[in-house]
């Protein structure tokens, strides 16, 4: 305790062994200890006491789109960044497209780095991307750190990030098998997609894509993982129909995890209104019962983790026909209370959001320094005050376009402050300057 610089205090601190009273000592951006809560501390420590306001470790969220650079009208790093810190994410990992360059060679990774360089309000790390021409670029991209390589089975929705058919899937994964890299998976079967008629209704998007397209996709993308004994990750599942395929693939020693989105778990397709295309995105937000069937999977332990794919755009291509509108849901500064309040009500706690949407979530990424409050870690926490409610406004909102899905709901859990690395970045609405790090696979 004699080189503690700082300590914080909670009744409810959310640690691996559960919730309870604590006190946690950091030095030099490091927990250090967990301590009974009534530890006396030396003199000079610097002290946070929170009362009955939780302590969390900082969310790590593996799935969001900057689009920066080339996009960064539809979102950026800086403004990101902001919405994460606001929302109690610490660290967040970038996904390869919607950016120019799409995130695809060393040489696209730099150009990435290099935008995001002093402008990070929290830590950032970068997938690389699967494309059905640069096999020659994974293993150089997996050297230079990146976490792993995102593919898409179906179109993407920009030209410059083309999907991969069968054939070339084998091909790519068999060579992040060869280093045995992970490769995360946008699993949308092209063949059973259609056009989804002109038209405010939400009804004909959602027919459009059918549960089949999901979980033929899952099927192939077993079926492949299990043949080349390769890591695969199944993106945003939206479909409760795959789930009996993906816990019948693990139990047979298939290495697979699989997310899920709070669009999926707080949403339904019951409640999207005529023309409301903020709660687009692909796969779709599915029917309630549906809904239900994700909430058991995520208690049961079939779906690993939580994660928001914010996929923002510009207000603009957000039009009233579902046909044309971009699909992407944004919501990474409302991740944490959308989800915090579907789960209170099912009855689960502060310990399971942890450990979906922070310790699962560190794990995919390999991230060994997050995802919990324990000594060793970085000293990256979220303080929030579960019981407190507000209504979300758009405006107030930190990403860059005011359009969001969670318009005018009442959410519990107000984010009180953030903490990276034992340095507090946001508080009451107000941010420090950037002090975010560009992380690596590697370190």
């Amino acid at each position: 305790m004699s080189d503690a610089e700082l300590a914080l205090r909670s009744t409810r601190v959310i640690t691996p062994e559960g919730a309870r009273p604590a006190t946690v000592t950091v030095t030099a951006g490091t927990i250090t200890a967990v301590l009974p809560y009534d530890t006396e501390l030396p003199a000079g420590t610097r002290r946070a006491d929170l009362g009955d306001d939780a302590l969390l470790p900082g969310l790590v969220d593996t799935h969001v789109h900057v689009n920066d650079p080339g996009r960064s009208e539809w979102e950026g790093f800086w403004t990101a960044t902001r919405a994460a810190a606001a929302g109690g994410i610490t660290t967040l990992v970038d996904m390869p497209l919607n950016s120019l360059p799409p995130t695809t060679t060393v040489d696209h990774l730099r150009v990435k780095r290099e935008a995001a360089q002093g402008r990070t309000h929290v830590d950032v790390g970068f997938w690389g991307g699967a494309l059905p021409g640069n096999v020659k670029d994974l293993r150089p991209l997996h050297e230079a750190g990146v976490f792993g390589f995102k593919a898409f089975l179906s179109p993407s929705g920009v030209d410059e990030f083309p999907h991969l058919d069968g054939a070339r899937l084998a091909r790519s994964l068999g060579e992040i098998a060869g280093f045995d890299g992970l490769l995360i998976v946008h699993a949308e079967d092209p063949s059973r997609l259609s056009d989804a008629p002109a038209g405010p209704a939400y009804a004909g998007f959602l027919a459009s894509r059918p549960h089949a397209a999901e979980t033929e996709a899952i099927a192939q993308l077993l079926d492949l993982a299990k043949r080349l004994r390769a890591r695969v990750h199944v993106l945003h599942l939206s479909s409760a129909a795959a789930l009996p395929l993906i816990a019948a693939a693990r139990a047979d020693g298939v290495r697979v995890t699989v997310e899920t989105c709070p669009h999926y778990l707080t949403l339904s397709a019951e409640e999207v209104p005529d023309g409301a295309s903020e709660f687009k995105c692909c796969p779709p937000i599915r029917e309630a019962a549906n809904r239900d069937l994700l909430w058991q999977a995520l208690a049961d332990g079939t779906i690993d983790c939580v994660v928001t794919d914010h996929s923002p755009s510009t207000a603009d291509l957000k039009t009233p026909d579902f046909a044309t509108a971009w699909g992407g849901i944004s919501g990474l500064q409302l991740s944490l209370p959308a989800v915090w309040t579907e789960a209170r009500e099912r009855g689960h706690a502060l310990t399971d959001v942890v450990r979906w949407m922070s310790a699962r979530t560190a794990g995919l990424a390999g991230l060994e320094r997050k995802g919990a409050i324990a000594p060793g870690r970085d000293a990256d926490f979220t303080v929030l005050a579960p019981e407190e409610t507000f209504t979300v406004d758009p405006a107030r909102l930190q990403h860059r376009n005011p359009v969001t899905a969670y318009a005018g709901k009442t959410l519990h859990g107000v984010v009180r402050s953030t903490w990276l690395r034992g340095r507090e970045i946001y508080s009451a609405g107000e941010f420090t300057e950037p002090t975010g790090r560009l992380l690596t696979r590697t370190g």
